[in-house]
């Protein structure tokens, strides 16, 4: 397990599963979201953001947390490790509510308030999201994959490590 990416729906605690997997393992973690975005919440280019991510891909060792569906494909092929945080709405949601008005490493601001568009993006994303990421893990079998249900299918990996 050197080349590590976690996936999963926003809120259901991929950066609080990277970091601690990061700290069992040493492997250097890498948000996409600080890749991609701005501290004023801007985004930088598409040609900037593959650079940057062309850079972290380059490396021996990575763990990389975050989903963007526009490179979850390279990123899978390009990884030995896959973990997918599978969890409920009603799970995603209040991790979005719990992450609100803290600094957080993953993110270049802090979230104060709720944002609809993200928040109509997690009320779909089982319906619209979820099947593209099973079939991509379906396409890649020579992978380690792991899927979690719950948190505490989490939390009992990492204690295991």
């Amino acid at each position: 397990m050197k080349k590590i990416i976690i996936i999963g729906c926003p809120g259901s605690g991929k950066s609080t599963f990277a970091r601690s997997l990061h700290e069992k393992t040493g492997i250097p973690l890498y948000y996409l979201d600080i890749l991609k975005w701005n501290a004023d919440k801007t985004t930088v280019s598409k040609e900037v953001f593959l650079h940057r991510l062309n850079n972290v891909l380059s490396e021996s060792e990575w763990i990389i947390d975050g989903n963007y569906a526009s490179t979850m494909e390279l990123r899978v092929s390009m990884c030995d490790t896959v973990f997918f945080l599978d969890y409920d709405l009603d799970v995603c949601l209040s991790g979005i509510k719990e992450r609100q008005g803290k600094t957080r490493p993953d993110m270049p601001w802090v979230e104060t308030e709720d944002d609809e568009e993200f928040i109509e993006f997690i009320r779909n994303y089982n319906t619209l999201n979820r099947p593209k990421v099973l079939e991509i893990l379906k396409n890649n079998r020579d992978k380690d994959i792991f899927v979690f249900k719950n948190r505490d299918e989490a939390e009992l990996y990492l204690k295991m490590r």
